[in-house]
């Protein structure tokens, strides 16, 4: 049974709202060189992967990159380089996968669905070919053999295909991380705005056209009846009252 720390980083995991620089469909065009030599030595580059996503800081080492039962177990503390050439030679798919875990928890990266249904396919394929591999093996059948040998033949080549261009998205990632694919594109700065001032008959035009000429931007307030008074009728008589003193 998988540990609690372990379901935790997988449940967190799903909420993570990055993408990955290049989806898997892209790899091939985005560094085509790359995603061939990840294709023919895959072991070799997921040993260079997990070392430059440590920083090359072989210490940090763990088997499986602490997401496997064994990890820790292993005595990578007193050869690291050993326990993952061993790792990436022994357990391949479980190297790629857990450099690709790594990334993800460190940079916040979701696996979009394209790259699910990519690599659901991939497993659902090696899942048939083994049971078509059993059915032959109990049948007999001549035909139903060289089915499975196909299917196996396919299983394979799928594969490596999908390992290769996810390498290659593991390696675009950290050239990004490392800065190697340029300068990103910066935010675009807001416009300088303006605040309205005690000495402004008006508030400033933010995004809105100036009004015209002798035109306000508040109507006057309304006068009540009768208001001020007119002068005719003020003071009113009787006012001031008797023994007030004058001025």
């Amino acid at each position: 049974m998988p540990n609690q720390e372990y379901m935790d980083k997988l449940q967190l995991r799903q909420n993570y709202r990055n993408l990955w620089h290049t989806d898997l469909m892209r790899t091939i065009q985005h560094d085509p060189p790359y995603c061939c030599l990840a294709f023919w030595c895959g072991p070799c580059v997921s040993y260079l992967l997990r070392k430059r996503a440590l920083y090359n800081d072989m210490s940090r080492y763990v088997c499986c990159a602490g997401y496997m039962p064994c990890s820790g177990r292993c005595g990578e503390s007193r050869c690291p380089e050993f326990c993952l050439a061993t790792e990436v030679f022994l357990c391949f798919g479980n190297s790629v996968a857990s450099t690709r875990f790594l990334l993800q928890d460190e940079f916040n990266i979701q696996t979009t669905q394209c790259d699910n249904c990519i690599i659901g396919f991939m497993f659902c394929l090696q899942q048939v070919a083994c049971i078509f591999s059993i059915v032959a093996m109990i049948v007999g059948s001549e035909e139903i053999s060289e089915a499975s040998q196909i299917l196996s033949c396919l299983a394979d080549m799928v594969y490596c295909t999908v390992c290769a261009c996810m390498q290659t998205q593991h390696k675009i990632e950290m050239d990004k991380r490392d800065g190697k694919l340029g300068p990103q594109p910066a935010m675009a700065v807001p416009h300088v705005q303006q605040m309205s001032r005690l000495d402004q008959q008006y508030p400033p035009t933010a995004g809105y056209p100036p009004p015209a000429y002798g035109q306000s931007y508040y109507p006057p307030p309304p006068q009540a009846q009768g208001y001020p008074p007119q002068a005719s009728g003020y003071p009113p008589a009787g006012y001031p009252p008797a023994g007030y003193p004058q001025k």
